[in-house]
């Protein structure tokens, strides 16, 4: 099929909910039914990204772009708001948070080639706008509007970043290592006291500094983790491959033998 655009996937989610002539599976779902497929879609994205496997990105993107039709559908046929509605708030929102780029707050008008604009600059006007724009929606604390139901590790970062934006933070990288030993200190008294309640707190005070660790050294602690345990995952797989090639099985393979295939597997890996 050549020369579609996004008219004919929006005709085509029309199609799908048609109530005479639809899908009964699409005509059935809600926005809150599809919400479960719009973060696999999200999460298809970005590890099609880490896995550098660009030939399917295309498919990928456009499975979430479907998300973004088929919300649209919903709201259109709830007359709550439509497709048209969606790409001009964006396209406003945009334009406004980027007077830099778009001096006179339209999409034609142009900054002249002789104009500077710094990056500490361009991110301090930015911030500026947003906190105009949370102020707007009636939110008037710093971490207003950053979702509850984002993954731990990116609302953390997201949380402090906030924070540090309004000086709410450490100087230099030197005070969150001291305070990652002050909270490793902290976990092995609760250790000790052998207490679930308080174990489980001082471990998440520990990983909520090891969030600021990575932020202050510009690591995107959810990225960092997701290619920890990627790189897990490989060495296991080489560890069972390598115990399945040798006619045993993972769970009657002593220790010593798995900590050896696993040295290897890092060598191998490096």
């Amino acid at each position: 099929m050549d020369n579609t655009d996004i008219e004919d996937l929006r005709y085509l989610m029309q199609r799908l909910r048609n109530p005479e002539t639809g899908c009964p599976w699409d005509l059935k779902q809600t926005f809150s039914s599809i919400v479960p497929y719009t973060l696999e879609e999200v999460y298809e994205v970005v590890d099609t990204i880490d896995r550098e496997d660009y030939p399917h990105l295309k498919e990928e993107l456009g499975d979430l772009l479907f998300q973004v039709i088929f919300y649209s559908q919903l709201a259109e046929e709830q007359s709550l708001f439509s497709f048209e509605d969606i790409v001009s708030t964006l396209v406003e929102k945009l334009v406004l948070r980027h007077p830099h780029v778009f001096p006179d707050k339209t999409l034609e008008s142009e900054r002249g080639t002789d104009a500077i604009s710094s990056e500490p600059a361009i991110k301090e006007t930015w911030e500026a706008i947003k906190k105009s724009e949370r102020q707007e929606k009636g939110f008037y604390s710093i971490l207003a509007d950053i979702p509850s139901s984002l993954p731990a590790l990116t609302r953390a970062q997201k949380l402090q970043k906030r924070a540090s934006n309004h000086g709410f933070d450490w100087p230099s990288v030197e005070g969150v290592l001291d305070k990652l030993d002050e909270e490793n200190n902290e976990l092995k008294e609760a250790l000790i006291v052998d207490e679930p309640g308080h174990i489980e707190e001082e471990l998440g005070d520990l990983m909520f500094t090891l969030v600021n660790l990575c932020r202050h050294l510009n690591i995107d602690a959810e990225t960092s983790l997701r290619k920890a345990s990627r790189k897990f995952e490989n060495r296991v797989h080489y560890v069972e491959e390598s115990v399945q090639a040798k006619g045993q099985k993972l769970k009657e393979t002593d220790l010593e033998n798995l900590d050896k295939l696993w040295e290897e597997a890092k060598e191998k890996q490096a």
